[in-house]
């Protein structure tokens, strides 16, 4: 008898929890070429299998992969560096050390971009916003764990006003940018996130983040 399609062997499943534990928020990328247009297809369409809820697939995906427009997004990026270092106070030289984007060397830039509101109600009529959110969160998940398989890397750049990025990006009302993604080859993959490995901040241990429901007996 035929194995299902649908059941993984446990090698299969080892390769999936390789796969995610392997996943990191690369931000140095080998300068080179675009991607080949069949293998970005094929990886966005990872994005798009992701789930969401009332199947609103409430996310967008723009290509900014020229010269023009990356160096058109960076000072954008760089501003809002500038001004988180400032909010750090005592951190802020620690964290101009840090690495926090890839726009110039990456192969692929992508925005992620929230569309407005097609008015789902299932699933989240008492969480609109944060339901969006999350499942445009799923996507690029799967976008990061597809790019993993195929050895590449992905940084997820937050560091940008959304109001002028969305000015940039000429979008419709009521659209948001949530994301510059960084995407293609990388130097390496390193063993822990790199903010562990600056020493910036430490995972925290899963017996940390469980918490215990309230006790209302029997």
């Amino acid at each position: 008898m035929n194995a299902s399609p649908h059941h993984f062997t446990p090698e299969q499943g080892e390769a999936v929890r390789q796969t995610i534990a392997r996943r990191r928020d690369c931000r140095h990328f080998v300068p080179g070429p675009p991607l080949p247009d069949e293998q970005l297809e094929r990886l966005l369409l990872a994005a798009h299998q992701a789930p969401s809820v009332g199947l609103m697939q409430p996310w967008r995906f723009m290509r900014l992969s020229t010269p023009a427009w990356r160096e058109r997004l960076a000072p954008l990026v760089e501003a809002e560096r500038q001004a988180t270092a400032a909010a750090l106070g005592a951190r802020a030289d620690e964290f101009l050390r840090l690495k926090v984007e890839g726009l110039r060397d990456c192969a692929e830039l992508l925005a992620l971009i929230l569309p407005p509101d097609d008015g789902t109600v299932f699933g989240r009529r008492t969480l609109p916003q944060e339901m969006a959110l999350c499942s445009a969160g799923a996507a690029v998940q799967n976008l990061w764990l597809a790019a993993r398989v195929e050895n590449l890397g992905l940084g997820w750049v937050s560091m940008f006003d959304p109001e002028a990025l969305a000015a940039t990006l000429a979008l419709p009302p009521g659209a948001r940018p949530l994301g510059l993604l960084c995407l293609g080859p990388v130097p390496a993959f390193h063993e822990q996130p790199l903010l562990e490995l600056a020493g910036w901040r430490q995972r925290r241990p899963l017996q940390d983040l469980l918490m215990k429901a309230p006790d209302h007996g029997n």
